[in-house]
């Protein structure tokens, strides 16, 4: 059987966290033999839809998908929905509402979650929340990301290496991840700290994994948190809040090899989950 990868966007545009790991589960799909496409969210027409009306599609992000496609997919195609945040909200932020459940009315996509086969989400954190908006029985926990080996074996030895006695705070425009408070904390706290980006991963790893702390404060849901397995995975102790999804599963309690090695059989683990998602 044919399978589709479906999203906004592909890691040769994007070098997000998300972009990386669907890339890892095509490739593992490809090494296995199995015939898998992928396309972009936005491509997606009725027209290639009722050309690959027998192909099982994986839809990951899919804020550009249309209103006919979702529809068509709904009532014509099997599929399972590989869920990276909460695109079942207007806002995609379940931080602004009591509990993170949000009142009726802002809910949206609600069918498309229902008719999935399944909904995979990162971590039981996730996978609680979506269920306390949408009361869906088809999500599915996968506990976990998928990493190439390579980037592995380069983690591997970075958590071999001598850590400097400072804190790393990640460097990020982006609002959510809290950069000015988390430093504005460290700062009140008299901690040695340094900010960490780098638009080069192997970079970036390094960057992090040289520190003995990584102090991450969130103010949305992180439905897993690439960032603060890699960095337990470097043999880094972690501090942060109750909004790191990774933090919620019973294997963040390992670290170093330990954690590697664990992650590591993910790369069979998840692929093979969601290929039993479609029963």
């Amino acid at each position: 059987m044919k399978y589709c990868f479906v999203a906004d966007v592909f890691v040769d545009e994007v070098l997000g966290g998300g972009e990386l790991n669907n890339e890892v589960l095509i490739n593992t799909f490809i090494s296995r033999g199995i015939e898998i496409g992928k396309i972009k969210s936005n491509l997606v027409t009725i027209r290639f839809l009722k050309s690959n009306i027998n192909t099982f599609f994986i839809i990951a992000n899919f804020v550009t998908l249309s209103y006919e496609a979702k529809e068509f997919l709904q009532q014509h195609c099997t599929y399972v929905i590989y869920e990276h945040d909460h695109k079942y909200l207007r806002s995609r932020n379940p931080a602004l509402y009591k509990d993170f459940k949000a009142p009726n009315e802002e809910i949206v996509n609600y069918n498309f979650y229902r008719n999935a086969m399944r909904v995979f989400c990162q971590s039981s954190f996730h996978k609680n929340i979506v269920y306390k908006n949408l009361e869906i029985d088809n999500i599915i926990n996968l506990s976990g990301n998928l990493w190439e080996e390579g980037s592995l074996n380069i983690m591997k030895i970075i958590s071999t290496k001598e850590k400097q006695d400072t804190c790393a705070i990640m460097n990020s425009p982006i609002p959510n991840k809290n950069t000015r408070t988390t430093v504005q904390y460290c700062d009140l706290k008299e901690w040695k700290y340094v900010l960490v980006a780098s638009s080069n991963y192997q970079e970036f790893l390094s960057l992090l994994g040289n520190n003995r702390k990584l102090i991450f404060m969130p103010t949305t849901p992180e439905t897993l948190s690439r960032l603060v397995v890699e960095a337990r995975m470097m043999g880094m102790s972690v501090i942060t809040n109750h909004l790191v999804g990774a933090s919620y599963e019973p294997w963040f309690e390992l670290k170093g090899k330990e954690l590697i090695s664990y992650v590591n059989e993910m790369r069979n683990s998840i692929p093979q989950m969601i290929m039993d998602g479609f029963g």
